[in-house]
């Protein structure tokens, strides 16, 4: 008798085999998948997204909606079910905000598609097959129509799908660009160092060669976890022996954090998606000064940026890096940056104000670090890291804003972000958001 995972990959090979048969047999110029299609060039969100937002009330709040989704989508296809954590708490609270951040960019077409097409490259780890598109847009249409009642209407329902296919195309052509990349790495855990009671220090070994630059971050799955992943900054600039460094403080949520942190010990395995991110320094670095702006576990990729400059100094003139006073007056790191920061006259340690730099961006360290040259702040390249509960939108909007006003042109701020508020990535169907901390 076969299990439930064979009869479930069994399923994916026919669907598959189906897929390819209709495509053979369709008249020319006919696609039988809307999303495999090319991206319509000319199209224009905005009267789709004022036609979705004018009948929002409909089908809100968003929640149940969402609820109503994954009891279609279940009771449709039973075997999805396997793919998704326990407990759809989390799960449905993150798909939220997915359709909130569709809803509200759908104007900006270009940057969504390209924030999806990165979805879809990740999504690969996660086994995301065409049945589970076709599945998610059948449960969500029939979702809006149970919860519009009469008042749904065939314009609404055309607009909504425009905007989930001109999301999903980007996924979809986005993981077919990443066909030659491996999905994830398994990697063996080298090292467990607890820093404070909940922070703890990993080193893994990936069992095969794993490319990154400094800065960049990836997604990581703990066995005790499955189909759950986060993101962390990679805290150690490539390296010959392989080891890659991640600094995880546990959130008290029994999440993926928790796992690596109180479940995770020397010997054991973890799985990588690829790595990401938009913290590295360019490829040619022009003769400018680099400033650094961190707190909390958004160390974790500073440090990284420090191995590769310090490794190539004659990439940088001048490098700051400002951490925000609370970590300052108790880094979990402070030895290991103590010691690099010695015989390197090039650097210098800053901590923001007692407030933190992120409940007070405004003038301060900040700007006096910017304006100790004239006309230094134009020249500046500045990589900006929060701590999680610090990075939300208006956090790194408002620390950027400091930067833009003291003269740093937009183009010199470096931070993970492509306006959604998060990065997480749960389970097979979940999209993830984009603003990047450990």
């Amino acid at each position: 008798m076969n299990t439930p995972s064979e009869d479930y990959h069994a399923l994916l090979a026919r669907h598959d085999a189906m897929r390819l048969r209709r495509r053979l047999l369709s008249p020319a110029g006919v696609d039988a998948e809307p999303w495999r299609a090319e991206a319509p060039q000319a199209y224009d969100g905005t009267a789709d997204q004022q036609l979705i937002s004018e009948f929002l009330p409909l089908v809100s709040p968003l929640e149940e909606l969402i609820a109503e989704l994954y009891r279609v989508m279940f009771e449709r296809h039973p075997y999805l079910r396997s793919l998704f954590p326990e407990s759809m708490a989390f799960q449905q609270a993150h798909l939220v905000g997915i359709f909130r951040y569709l809803i509200g960019n759908l104007h900006r077409t270009d940057e969504m598609i390209g924030t999806f097409a990165q979805l879809g490259r990740d999504h690969r780890k996660l086994g995301v097959r065409p049945a589970h598109f076709e599945a998610f847009e059948a449960a969500l249409i029939e979702a809006l129509r149970m919860r519009a009642g009469a008042r749904w209407t065939g314009a609404l329902e055309d607009a909504w799908l425009r905007m989930l296919r001109l999301a999903v195309s980007a996924m979809v052509r986005g993981a077919d660009e990443a066909i030659a990349e491996p999905p994830s790495w398994e990697a063996t855990v080298t090292s467990h160092e607890f820093r404070t009671p909940d922070l703890a220090v990993l080193r893994v070994r990936p069992h095969q060669p794993y490319s990154f630059r400094a800065g960049q971050y990836a997604s990581l799955e703990s066995p005790l976890q499955e189909q759950a992943w986060r993101p962390y900054y990679l805290a150690r600039a490539p390296h010959p022996d392989g080891e890659l460094e991640f600094h995880v403080r546990a959130r008290g949520a029994d999440g993926v954090s928790d796992a690596l942190v109180h479940g995770t010990r020397e010997g054991g395995t973890v799985r990588l998606s690829a790595p990401r991110g938009a913290l590295v320094l360019p490829d040619h670095t022009p003769s400018a000064d680099v400033l650094l702006i961190a707190s909390g576990t958004g160390w974790a990729a500073m440090k990284a940026l420090l191995q590769q400059i310090d490794a190539e100094r004659s990439r940088a003139h001048r490098v700051r890096l400002l951490l925000d006073a609370r970590v300052g007056e108790g880094m979990y790191d402070a030895a290991y940056l103590e010691a690099f920061r010695r015989g390197r006259p090039w650097l210098t340690v800053l901590t923001a104000g007692r407030a933190g730099l992120c409940a007070d961006p405004g003038p301060g360290v900040l700007d006096g670090m910017l304006a100790q040259r004239s006309g230094a702040a134009a020249r500046q390249h500045v990589y900006l890291a929060l701590e999680p509960e610090a990075s939300t939108t208006g956090s790194v909007r408002a620390v950027a804003a400091r930067l833009a006003a003291a003269g740093v042109p937009a183009m010199h701020t470096h931070h993970d972000s492509t306006g959604i508020v998060r990065v997480m990535e749960t389970s097979a169907s979940t999209t993830r958001t984009a603003l990047l901390s450990a």
